[in-house]
């Protein structure tokens, strides 16, 4: 039941290799300073974020504050702590997630909150936020600090916006694009603008990485959402339909509906509205996409913010690390197809 959504991407690649590449070492840092706050007297934290660590994910965002910094010509330590503190906000968001949206799987494994509960759950993503938060002051770098902690907060008021419209129909798509601002777009944009922060850029070059993370950020999500009815759990992160099924107003829900017949709009209201979302459901629902093209525009939409990301990057001078950043924008863009 694959989506494919023909775009021309232009030949331009749609791998994050060289991004792989260039962070590896710096990476491998990350990732021991990872294990090392992880740890506590409290059984449970290091057991819990510990399977949370093995259980995968490309850690995007953390290749962005390093690659940003880099790009620069940083060549101190700060950007490894924030690197760390960026990846465990992002973790602390997953397992808060996973809770409130009754998760039972992702990226392939069971959720935390199926193993250990939801207490346990939200408890160590608090855990996380807090060693996040430690790790920032340790940098001494108060812009560093400002920006990642109004992240923070615009991420738990994305959280909140998301919940107040589930299930939600009426939902418009400028409503919804404030919700992903702030629950995706919000921190890719705080990891991109550390590099030019803690390498003592200006203003012009922390608003060009600013700009560059949150347009990558929409598409990134964008994606995500088209990926729910075509993908495979293995490039989604979870099952796919795990949206529909729990009932979640995505944009391709929200074009759909809003194109269809009444008789559409029914089986909108009857599945995300009442939860009848059987397997045969999921596959009308992606019917009905295809023949209002909600998955093409979704993707579309997707590709534009991509190459607003593309040009907030085209002023800064060419690099090995800016040719990387820019990778990425085909990457994410390129798990549709």
């Amino acid at each position: 039941m694959a989506v494919v959504v023909s775009m021309d991407r232009k030949g331009k690649s749609a791998s994050i290799q060289p991004l792989l590449d260039l962070t590896a070492s710096d990476m491998a840092r990350v990732n021991e300073l990872i294990l090392s706050k992880a740890g506590s007297d409290v059984r449970l934290i290091p057991e819990i974020a510990r399977y949370l660590v093995t259980a995968g994910g490309k850690r995007l965002r953390p290749m962005l504050t390093l690659a940003a910094a880099r790009m620069f010509g940083y060549a101190g330590d700060a950007h490894i702590k924030l690197s760390t503190a960026v990846e465990f906000m992002h973790t602390a968001t997953l397992l808060h997630d996973d809770v409130v949206d009754e998760s039972g799987m992702r990226r392939g494994s069971r959720t935390a909150r199926v193993i250990w509960g939801n207490q346990a759950s939200v408890l160590v993503g608090d855990f996380l936020l807090g060693q996040a938060f430690r790790m920032m002051v340790d940098t001494g770098s108060l812009a560093a600090l400002d920006v990642l902690s109004t992240a923070s907060c615009v991420i738990a008021e994305g959280e909140v916006m998301q919940l107040a419209a589930a299930k939600n129909l009426e939902t418009t798509e400028d409503e919804y694009l404030a919700v992903i601002k702030a629950k995706t777009a919000a921190l890719f944009s705080a990891a991109a603008e550390m590099g030019p922060i803690i390498a003592g850029m200006g203003a012009a070059e922390r608003a060009a990485l600013r700009s560059y993370g949150i347009n990558l950020g929409y598409a990134f999500q964008l994606v995500d959402d088209a990926l729910d009815y075509g993908g495979n759990a293995k490039d989604l992160g979870k099952n796919v339909g795990d949206d529909f099924r729990e009932g979640k107003v995505t944009l391709p829900v929200l074009l759909a509906y809003r194109r269809g017949t009444d008789v559409d709009r029914a089986f909108w209201r009857g599945a995300i509205e009442k939860g009848e979302s059987s397997d045969e459901a999921l596959g009308h629902a992606i019917g009905l996409m295809r023949r209002h093209g909600a998955l093409t525009d979704t993707i579309r939409r997707a590709v534009s913010y991509g190459e607003v990301a593309r040009d907030a990057l085209a002023p800064l001078p060419d690099t090995a690390h800016k040719g990387a950043l820019l990778d990425v924008i085909d990457y994410c863009v390129a798990r549709v197809s």
